[in-house]
């Protein structure tokens, strides 16, 4: 009986490789498993306001009694902390980093580990990969019922990454009512549609005035997806202290409009 063939040095790289990301996904998996529902917000395009509407969504959760975790996937672009106006990062607990809270609110963003918020992120693909993966699996998340996840913006490299590891039950569409965002947004539904992943509905932001409205109920209907409701251009937004929804009575029931929507989504593929 002939032995085994000793593997080539490269065979045994890329055996050592799979290993690898074999242990790295199941960290993962491990750090993630008491996660209720996880929610993807998602645009084709930068500035439709995708930050703005995780932040308030997230916070109108937490302010209806729920356990809601935020985790800033915009690595390049991290602007979660600066809407939420959180300055004190996570904490050290053993090989665990503990994520600060605001508005009831737990909060991991690339941002607490920039020197300088001025400063331009330049990754390739794989440094972006790697860090994402060192903050799921580094962060002690606990049990929150919500995880809300602001994806970067785009259909390359940077959102796959994050739609391949976080295993997300669905996504939130942003989108203007503009026409080119309207198509940029139907370009990131297709992608997730190709990844055989959910959309749980679509949100038009920055609806009335110069920009018009409609075109996010219209991207709904076309793409046969439910329209969670839309958001109004409005001064409120610029408050310094607190997020909109928080601030504004009328911005707070667009978004309980939202949630109570999305609620409906979620319950149709995790009955109570």
């Amino acid at each position: 009986m002939s032995s085994p063939r000793k593997l080539t040095p490269q065979e045994e790289a890329r055996l050592a490789q799979v290993r690898a990301n074999f242990q790295e996904r199941r960290r993962v998996s491990e750090s993630l498993e008491g996660i209720g529902t996880r929610i993807g917000v998602y645009s084709g395009k930068g500035g439709v306001g995708k930050t703005t509407v995780a932040t308030n969504l997230a916070v109108t959760l937490a302010a209806q009694g729920k356990d809601v975790a935020l985790f800033d996937c915009d690595i390049d672009c991290p602007n979660v902390t600066r809407v939420l106006r959180i300055t004190e990062g996570p904490i050290q607990n053993g090989e665990k980093l503990v994520p600060p809270s605001r508005f009831g609110v737990k909060v991991m963003s690339m941002a607490f580990f920039q020197d300088n918020e001025d400063e331009a992120i330049v990754w390739r693909g794989p440094m972006i990969h790697n860090a994402i993966n060192q903050f799921l699996h580094s962060t002690e998340w606990g049990n929150p019922d919500y995880m809300i996840v602001d994806l970067p913006p785009g259909t390359s490299d940077a959102p796959l990454t994050v739609m391949q590891t976080l295993n997300l039950d669905g996504f939130v569409i942003v989108t203007t009512p503009h026409e080119l965002a309207v198509l940029d947004a139907k370009r990131s539904i297709n992608m997730i549609k190709k990844m055989n992943l959910k959309v749980f509905g679509v949100v038009e932001n920055l609806s009335g005035g110069v920009f018009g409205t409609g075109g996010g109920q219209a991207l709904a209907e076309d793409m046969g997806l439910p329209f969670l409701g839309a958001l109004t251009m409005s001064a409120d937004y610029t408050n310094s202290k607190k997020p909109a929804s928080l601030e504004s009575d009328a911005v707070g029931a667009e978004f309980t409009t939202i949630t109570e929507a999305l609620k409906v989504q979620i319950a149709a593929i995790k009955p109570t």
